[in-house]
Parts: C-alpha cells; structure tokens; sequence
C-alpha cells in the first residue's frame, strides 16, 4: 500500500504550498493543442515581461529600450529584440538582476551546476520551486513512478564525500518521497558492490541517475553477473545519453532508460516520454527557443543554441538566457500524442568519471564544485593526464594573479578525490572554446 502519497498531499496542503494545483494545472497541457499550448505560454510570458519591467532594475532598462513594453503595455512580436542573458551579464549586473520585491517571496541563492566551464549565482523563491517539485512529478507519472513510491538517486554530493553524511532535511525528505540517495562521485567496485545490495533491499521502482554513473553500474553487471533487482526505468541526466549507451544500461539493468534535460539555474527542461523519441519540453514552465549561430535567430528546426526564459521566477527572472548548450529542435509531433515542442537530441555538456591509480573511479564534478564562487576564473577545463595527474587549465577573469589559497584549497580537494600522490598543475590561458559541436568539454580523462 502507497501510505506516503495521502500523505504527501496532506502534508502540502497544510504548510499551504501550491505543488498539487500546479501539478493538476500541468496535466491539462497533455489534452491541449498546439495553438492553446502556444497561447498559454504567451501568457505567462506577457505577465513576466511586465513584472520585470516593473521590479527588476536591469530589465526596467532593457524592455523599454527595445520596445517590448511602452507605457505598461507588452508588444510581445519584439520580444526576439531582447538582447541574450549570458552568465557574463549576470556577474556584471549582479543585484540589477534581483526584482525588488524578491524577499517578499521568500527568495534563496543558488549556484550553477558549472558544467558549461562557468558556474553562475542566481535568485529562486518558493513558487518556482513548487512548480519545479510538481514539473518533476509529473514526468516521473509519465514514466510510470506514482508519488511515493520507491525512487533510488543516484547522484553527488560535496558534502557527501568530505563528510559522508547526509542532513537532517534531506534524510526527511528522502524519507517522506520514499527516495534513497546513493552517492556517486566515487564509483570504485566497493562503492558499486554496496549500491547493488541497496538496490536487492530496497526494490527501487524507478532510478534518476547522471548518465556516466548507470553506465558504469551497467558494465559492472555485464562483467560481474549477479542477481539484481530490475527497477520500472530509469531516467538518466547530465551526459549525453547515447542509444548504444542506452541500449547497455537497458540490457544490463533489465529496464527501460529515458533522457531527461536540465540545469541548476533554470531546473528540469525537457523529459522523455515512453515512447522513447525526442524530448518533451516545459511550455507551463520555461519559454524555450533555439537560436541560429549564424543569423542569431529563432530556428523553428534543426541545430540551435539554447535559450531559456524562465516563467515561474519572479524574484530574478531569467529572459532569454543563454544557457551554454547546443541542442537540435524537432518541428514534427511525438506518437504519444502531447503536442508541446520537443528536442531532437541534446549536444551540449558532458561529464565523466576519473580513474585513481588503485583502478576505482571517481566522479570528475567534484572538481568542478571546487572552483565555484571563484570569480577570477571566467571558464576552465579539467585534464586528468594519468592516474596520478590532473590539469586545470584557466582562463582568468581578471588580470591580478589568482589567489594563493584558492589555488590550494583546489589542491587539497584534487588530493581528497584522487589520493595524496596526486600532482595538481594550473595552466592560465587565454580563451577556453567549445568544439565545433557546440559541447564544452570540461572535464577530460586520458586514462584509459
């Protein structure tokens, strides 16, 4: 018997918070057509214009300078003369970016994942996050995970691997979603032999896993077969979900594997359906747009950079931002039948794991956690050269040398996920580029 669902429900009303309407009001948009689709988002696009030019300082500029509000009123056929957000904006306008009445909602700072090669700060507050919890609910139910029933997360946390504890609040939650939380930044044949004893235990229905860390769970399996407990699916994040990636993830661990799309600053961007084709955006939740590298334009088709407008972020609204990836935008319909607009395929942003001189792995992004809030360094790579080397190449934001004590604090992090023999070296160059697909490869290994 699901027991936690009831009460999951009970427990939201009575602290008052909107996930349950918000979830209902999502659900609505499977049944709509492409033109209600469309006209819904228009909607809530003209009410974020006109907030902005009303609170945010940085905005109040920058839609009366391009005509996309004139005396109160949103001439949304401009909206496209609004200049790109970029995380370059962001550091330089700072607070300019904050509505002036984001304390009143409840407002909290965030910090970008950074898998582009630069992380950025930003504003979030109770109502997205709300509409945030109930957009993942929602392509969780797609995918067949009622709420409350058992998820297994596997994914990573800084604190994790520096305490190896888990808080009070996330036990809680955990607890109450019927979710366990299984760290993967080190992934050696310890740490892998623990997660499938987990996983026999606790009989998870559905797993939300980085794509590297089930892909390595998957090659353990076919190398080492053993029973294991096959969930419902699994739904993979942050890496490029391959379909021969896919198909070993599948076979291994004995479900069907969805790719779903996201980031920090802006939250969950786009999901699989069962039909296992492209990926459905949020239209309820973010205004998405792929931008033509060449014209700097709208595509309605084909390869794009990715450009997010947040709806549901009042407190530091993100309109057309910049998001650092590349992906492709299909124009046709999915078989499911939902008509909100799908991507292709997404081409930006990997991640992976490093290999430690003992042969265990560990997840690179520790590393990168470890130049947040670094705001000398404007992009940066990481190389691991052999086991017991790793490269940070930078490209510095300001002309001053970097501080000493960051450099080491990056060190001693280096040496805590890689062991103490590991060397750390910093080479500072000019400009840092994407490949010619659009990906930035941050974090390279050479160890084969």
């Amino acid at each position: 018997m699901n027991w936690r669902k009831p009460i999951l429900r009970i427990l939201a009303a009575a602290q008052g918070t909107r996930i349950f309407p918000y979830y209902r009001e999502i659900l609505s948009y499977k049944t709509a057509s492409r033109e209600e689709i469309r006209r819904r988002t228009n909607e809530k696009l003209r009410r974020l214009l006109l907030h902005s030019w009303r609170q945010v300082p940085y905005y109040r500029d920058v839609l009366t300078r391009c005509g996309v509000v004139r005396n109160g009123t949103v001439e949304l056929e401009r909206f496209t003369q609004i200049p790109l957000l970029t995380k370059e904006i962001i550091d330089r306008q700072a607070d300019r970016l904050h509505s002036e009445d984001h304390r009143r909602r409840r407002s909290y700072s965030n910090t970008s994942g950074g898998s582009t090669g630069r992380p950025v700060q930003f504003l979030q507050d109770k109502r997205y996050d709300q509409w945030n919890i109930a957009t993942k609910l929602y392509f969780n139910a797609n995918l067949g995970k009622d709420l409350g029933q058992r998820e297994l997360k596997l994914w990573g946390s800084e604190r994790d691997i520096l305490q190896g504890t888990v808080g009070l609040k996330e036990r809680l939650i955990n607890f109450f979603y019927n979710r366990r939380f299984f760290n993967c930044y080190r992934f050696g044949t310890e740490q892998i032999e623990s997660l499938i004893r987990l996983n026999n235990q606790f009989k998870p229905v559905i797993y939300w896993s980085y794509m590297e860390a089930a892909f390595e769970l998957a090659r353990y399996l076919q190398d080492h077969p053993r029973p294991f407990y096959s969930p419902q699916c699994l739904i993979s994040t942050i890496g490029p979900l391959t379909e021969q990636v896919r198909a070993t993830i599948e076979s291994a661990l004995g479900c069907r594997v969805y790719n779903q799309y996201g980031s920090r600053e802006v939250g969950p961007i786009a999901c699989q359906c069962t039909e296992q084709k492209g990926l459905h955006s949020f239209p309820w939740w973010q205004y998405l747009e792929l931008i033509d590298n060449d014209s700097g334009l709208p595509i309605a088709e084909g390869q794009g950079q990715v450009v997010i407008t947040t709806l549901e972020n009042y407190s530091m609204p993100l309109i057309r931002y910049a998001i650092g990836d590349a992906a492709a935008l299909d124009a046709g319909a999915c078989p499911c039948g939902v008509q909100t607009p799908i991507l292709k395929e997404v081409l930006g942003r990997t991640l992976g794991y490093f290999k430690k001189a003992d042969g265990t792995k560990v997840h690179s992004h520790f590393l990168v956690q470890a130049l947040f809030h670094k705001r000398w360094i404007r992009r940066f790579q990481i190389i691991q050269t052999d086991s017991n080397r790793v490269v940070f190449r930078i490209e510095s934001a300001r002309p001053q040398e970097p501080p000493g004590s960051d450099l080491e604090e990056i060190a001693e992090k280096t040496r805590i996920l890689m062991g103490p023999a590991c060397r750390t070296e910093f080479e500072f160059v000019e400009s840092i580029q994407p490949t010619a697909g659009g990906k930035m490869m941050y974090t390279i290994s050479q160890v084969q």
